[in-house]
C-alpha cells in the first residue's frame, strides 16, 4: 500500500515525492505481513502464474506469491520501500524481482502477466489517472488475467485518510473491456486501527 497519503494529499500524490512516505516514522500500511483478504486469495489459489504487484512497497504480497513459488515483480516508485522489500528477500531466502517503475506507465514494462495486485493503490487516482492506470493494466495482463485490489471504501467513518472510492466509481473505470468478477466489502488491516479500514476487494478479468 504504498502511495496512501493523508486525506488532504490524496489528489496530490502524483506529483509528491513517493520516498517521503517511507522516510521517519513507519507508514500505517506498512504492517510487516500480507493483507488477510489477500492472503485468503493466496490459499484459494486464485492467485496464479506470472505476478505483477503494482504500488508494492516494501514487498509484503511479492513475498507471499514468491513463497508460494510464484515468478513475481512488484513495482513502486520509493526507493527506500524497494530496498526494504529487497533485503526482506534476501532474509527470507525468496526469489523475487523489485522494479522502480510508474504503475502510470506500465506499457513500458513490455512484459505480461496472468495476475495483478493492488493494495492501496487505486484509491490515490483521480478520474483521468485512473482511466491511464486501468488502460496501462489491460497492456500487462493477459487476456483471462486477472487484476485484484483492495481500495479504501466510502462506508470508512471520518475524513482522514486516501479519498474513499464507492462502488460505483470501481465499476465505472472497469465497464468496457474487463468482465467485472467481484466488488466485496472487506478490511485493510493498519498499524494504527486495529479494527481494520473498510474497504473493497474487487477482482476484475481482462477480456
Amino acid at each position: 500500500m504504498s502511495n496512501s497519503p493523508p486525506h488532504h494529499h490524496a489528489r496530490s500524490a502524483l506529483w509528491r515525492d513517493p520516498d517521503e512516505l517511507y522516510t521517519g516514522r513507519r507508514p500505517a500500511w506498512d504492517i510487516g505481513r500480507p493483507q488477510p483478504a489477500f492472503l485468503a486469495l493466496a490459499d484459494a489459489g486464485v492467485i496464479r502464474g506470472r505476478v505483477l504487484d503494482v504500488g508494492c512497497g516494501t514487498g509484503e504480497h511479492v513475498l507471499l506469491c514468491a513463497a508460494r513459488g510464484l515468478d513475481a515483480t512488484g513495482v513502486d516508485l520509493a526507493p527506500t520501500a524497494l530496498a526494504a522489500a529487497r533485503a526482506k528477500a534476501d532474509r527470507r531466502r525468496l526469489t523475487a524481482r523489485f522494479l522502480r517503475h510508474d504503475a502510470l506507465r506500465l506499457v513500458d514494462l513490455t512484459e505480461s502477466f496472468d495476475t495483478v495486485l493492488d493494495c492501496g493503490l487505486f484509491h490515490v487516482f483521480d478520474d483521468a489517472h485512473r482511466a491511464t492506470f486501468v488502460a496501462g493494466l489491460r497492456t500487462v495482463l493477459e487476456p483471462g488475467g486477472r487484476y485484484v485490489m483492495l481500495c479504501f471504501s466510502d462506508a470508512q467513518p471520518g475524513d482522514t485518510g486516501p479519498h474513499r472510492v464507492t462502488h460505483d466509481e470501481i465499476v465505472s473505470a472497469f465497464r468496457q473491456g474487463w468482465r467485472i468478477d467481484s466488488v466485496e466489502p472487506a478490511t485493510i488491516d493498519t498499524l494504527t486501527d486495529p479494527d481494520g479500514i473498510r474497504a473493497w476487494l474487487a477482482a476484475f478479468t481482462r477480456t
